[in-house]
């Protein structure tokens, strides 16, 4: 089932999670101003805004970093007031960072268990020893099933390529995350290869039922692999856009001000 048949076949679900009305202040700064925004099943919804537009600041509400000030998160269909980046996890909501907030220095099978070791069974669990056989098992599974690949398990991360140590930072969302990954900028700073091997890893997720939210800069990423587009600018939603009408244009020109999208325009064909 291609992308745009995964959309259509979800669009009749209600949304996994849902922002409705979120205000965020700093002080006088109304940094987000009533920001309605959903994530339904089996798909990639791309945030997309300039700088300044509030992507960061809602990401963080989002994923209990900040608290919001008005307005009210849903998820699942019932509301929540996430007070930690822990609360969120819980509920099956991981993040990859642009900065992977990986540990460089430790191999793969530590970066994906990293804070949910397993302990062996018995007294040597109790006595702190870990179940290495089986995290070292399970790493190899969840990067064949995404088809990352590490040419050592045992290497450090500091050791590997970008791609690769993005690889093992989305398997290690993905592994854990029951319900929503959020990717801000994963394709920043990597090369040509590696950016279309994460591209690929966001489709894999969403094929396998998580859906995606994906904050980027990089339209022709964005145009390649959402299935919606939701433009903030000013910390407010302007615009939501349909990849396969709109064109990079039309949302160049509703992130600047001049909106001039297929919504505005009433459509004109596909890009």
């Amino acid at each position: 089932m291609d992308r745009v048949e995964t959309a259509r076949t979800d669009a009749g679900r209600g949304p996994l999670l849902q922002a409705r009305g979120i205000d965020k202040f700093f002080g006088p700064v109304h940094a987000l101003k009533h920001v309605d925004f959903e994530v339904r099943e089996g798909e990639i919804v791309a945030l997309i805004g300039d700088n300044g537009a509030g992507k960061s600041t809602f990401i963080n509400v989002l994923t209990g970093v900040l608290p919001h000030d008005g307005g009210e998160i849903v998820f699942d269909g019932r509301p929540v007031r996430l007070a930690s980046p822990q609360e969120a996890r819980r509920l099956g909501i991981e993040t990859v960072y642009q900065d992977l907030a990986v540990a460089p220095h430790l191999d793969a099978v530590a970066n994906i268990f990293l804070g949910r070791e397993y302990r062996l069974p018995g007294p040597l669990g109790g006595l702190g020893f870990l179940d290495r056989r089986r995290m070292r098992r399970e790493t190899e599974e969840q990067l064949a099933r995404l088809r990352v690949r590490v040419p050592d398990l045992g290497r450090r991360l500091v050791t590997l390529s970008g791609g690769q140590r993005q690889g093992v930072a989305v398997a290690r969302a993905v592994m854990w995350a029951s319900k929503v990954v959020i990717m801000d900028e994963p394709t920043a700073a990597l090369g040509v290869a590696q950016t279309a091997m994460v591209l690929d890893l966001m489709r894999q997720v969403r094929d396998n039922g998580v859906p995606v939210v994906f904050i980027s800069h990089n339209m022709p990423h964005v145009f390649e692999v959402a299935d919606r587009i939701v433009v903030l600018r000013l910390g407010e939603v302007v615009q939501e856009l349909d990849p396969r009408r709109a064109t990079i244009d039309d949302a160049v020109s509703a992130m600047t001000g001049s909106i001039r999208s297929v919504a505005a325009k009433g459509g004109h064909g596909g890009r």
